[in-house]
């Protein structure tokens, strides 16, 4: 089976295409409420390759690892980070099924903190990527892995935004985030207090 996410809605033109070209196999794609970021949208879609991310932004002390429509509060994340001095690595993970494990063991051996971050509740990516990251030894040895998801909580129907501010799925939350991770718990609650 394919599972697939897009991150924009040039990604999810492509996903359509994808799906579209797969003839041997079940496959799925998510695509969420809301609007676009504002990309340029291609004249048609090309197929991607299945099971494999992208690199969007290249850094060193933090990895966020993204699946799906909050790949633009990830990107206010980064420079957010970027301006207290942390480089930050970006990556859209588009599909987790399959999993891109090459781009998992890259992000997990490459940062002493990675951060996943999804649209769905506890037990979806994060699961898979966990698994993987224990069952190949990846955690054996420092690795800070920080999953954001959706929280086991009742969320009132609201506009998008509202909702995930309310999940802690925001460019605020997930900079606290790595603020605690990299040992900054002050910094951290200070980034919080200000969402």
């Amino acid at each position: 089976m394919v599972v697939m996410a897009a991150g924009d809605e040039a990604d999810l033109v492509h996903m359509v295409a994808t799906a579209a070209a797969i003839d041997d196999r079940p496959c799925a794609f998510r695509y969420p409420r809301g609007e676009g970021m504002g990309v340029d949208m291609p004249a048609h879609g090309t197929p991607l390759e299945i099971g494999k991310g992208r690199i969007l932004r290249e850094g060193n002390a933090v990895a966020i690892l993204s699946f799906g429509g909050r790949l633009s509060e990830a990107m206010k994340a980064c420079e957010e980070l970027a301006a207290r001095g942390f480089s930050t690595t970006l990556a859209d993970a588009r599909f987790a099924k399959p999993l891109d494990c090459e781009l998992v063991r890259r992000l997990a051996t490459e940062h002493p903190v990675l951060i996943t971050l999804e649209e769905n509740a506890v037990g979806g990516f994060a699961a898979h990527v966990m698994h993987y990251l224990a069952t190949e030894g990846l955690l054996d040895h420092g690795l800070k892995l920080r999953p954001l998801c959706l929280p086991d909580i009742y969320i009132d129907q609201d506009k998008p935004e509202l909702q995930y501010d309310l999940a802690g799925l925001n460019a605020v939350q997930i900079v606290a985030t790595a603020l605690r991770a990299l040992g900054l718990d002050k910094e951290a609650a200070g980034a919080a207090a200000r969402a």
